[in-house]
């Protein structure tokens, strides 16, 4: 009988996956962090970010649109095509470092990273805003104005935050490529199953709020 029983809550239990768990087809726009730098394209983290999430019952394809070395400028120009090909429903923006590294005017990050948020909330899509944080190359006052364009933006348009992942796998330098900036392929799963914790995490806050 106790068997039975727990047929029938497994069996009632199955559709309400479906109708709480999200679906749709998730785009992250990033660089060299998300784009699997010196590894095979299957290795990086988003491409093993889409089973991790059906794991957890959300039916979302997952389709990355990260390239090496690109800018917060390189995202902006590239995302009109993107939304136009792909048409997602929530887009994760991975991008600033390279800006960071080459000492960018954070003004200048800034308006490129608004304008991308706006694309994609005029396009219908979700947007999801990932922290990033540099090496203090440019000094402690550029650091600190590049860190808090993320908290700001996300507050200004209601753009979840996103932890920067870096951050953690950096603790673990058998992560780390000899460069000290870029994960390796090592790093990737833990990666993906991170952020499909913290992506899930921020949408049903930022969605309990609406």
């Amino acid at each position: 009988m106790k068997r039975f029983l727990s047929v029938l809550i497994f069996i009632f239990t199955l559709p309400l996956v479906s109708i709480t768990g999200y679906c749709g087809t998730l785009m992250v726009l990033g660089d060299s962090l998300s784009a699997g730098y010196n590894m095979r394209a299957e290795q990086s983290w988003p491409i093993l970010l889409e089973p991790k999430l059906r794991q957890q019952g959300h039916d979302l394809t997952v389709i990355n649109a990260s390239i090496s070395g690109d800018t917060t400028g390189n995202g902006l120009a590239r995302l009109p095509t993107l939304l136009d090909r792909h048409q997602p429903d929530y887009v994760i923006i991975e991008l600033g470092a390279n800006d960071g590294l080459r000492g960018f005017p954070p003004k200048t990050i800034r308006n490129n990273l608004a304008m991308m948020i706006e694309d994609i909330q005029a396009s219908g899509a979700q947007s999801l805003l990932m922290q990033i944080q540099v090496p203090p190359n440019y000094g402690k006052r550029y650091s600190q104005l590049f860190s808090a364009l993320y908290p700001a933006l996300s507050q200004e348009y209601s753009s979840p935050l996103l932890p920067f992942f870096l951050e953690e796998v950096i603790l673990k330098q058998e992560w780390m490529m000899d460069d000290g900036l870029h994960p390796k392929a090592e790093a990737q799963p833990w990666i993906a199953n991170y952020m499909a914790t913290e992506i899930i995490k921020v949408l049903e806050i930022n969605n309990s709020g609406n």
